[in-house]
């Protein structure tokens, strides 16, 4: 028998907290499996095409590339998370993540495609290029999407309940 004096409480994190840490968990975890796509040639953009507008030299293909891109991966998918709290956390269907993962992969293939010297035009990437990273994009805004949703109908529901007691 265990005796709740003796249970180790964790402090709470507020819901922007977990938003925050919940993009930057899913830009590196996505990030990953996008170096391993490009890894085992299911696609031919190598995700350390992040940097290539900013920097200069093969140094970004070396591990502090590939580490510092999937950092700057993280660090970027907070703001796309924190986008989904702001707009669509309401929302509780897996359906709206997954459209967001898709809109996302629309707006970086097809309006920032430009930014991005190496990338060939969206009607000229390889079709198994462009399913994985369809893939894993729609993959992506699902886990940002419903880790976020499910977390404020969490809350929503044990705060209507506690008021009902």
């Amino acid at each position: 028998m265990s005796n709740h004096k003796d249970e180790v409480e964790f402090p709470k994190m507020s819901f922007l907290l977990m938003t925050v840490t919940t993009g930057f968990v899913g830009g590196i975890l996505w990030s990953l499996i996008g170096y391993l796509c490009y890894y085992f040639s299911f696609s031919t953009i190598e995700p350390n095409i992040l940097l290539e507008p900013f920097t200069v030299g093969t140094w970004r293909e070396s591990w502090i590339g590939i580490i510092l891109t999937i950092i700057l991966y993280g660090i970027i998918s907070i703001g796309v998370a924190l986008v989904y709290y702001i707009l669509l956390k309401k929302l509780n269907t897996m359906w709206v993540g997954i459209g967001y993962g898709f809109v996302l992969f629309l707006v970086v293939f097809m309006i920032l495609n430009p930014i991005f010297p190496s990338m060939k035009p969206f009607f000229q990437i390889d079709i198994n290029t462009l399913i994985a990273a369809a893939c894993v994009y729609i993959l992506y805004g699902l886990f940002i999407g419903y880790s976020i949703s499910y977390e404020h109908n969490e809350l929503k529901y044990f705060k209507e309940n506690e008021l009902k007691r």
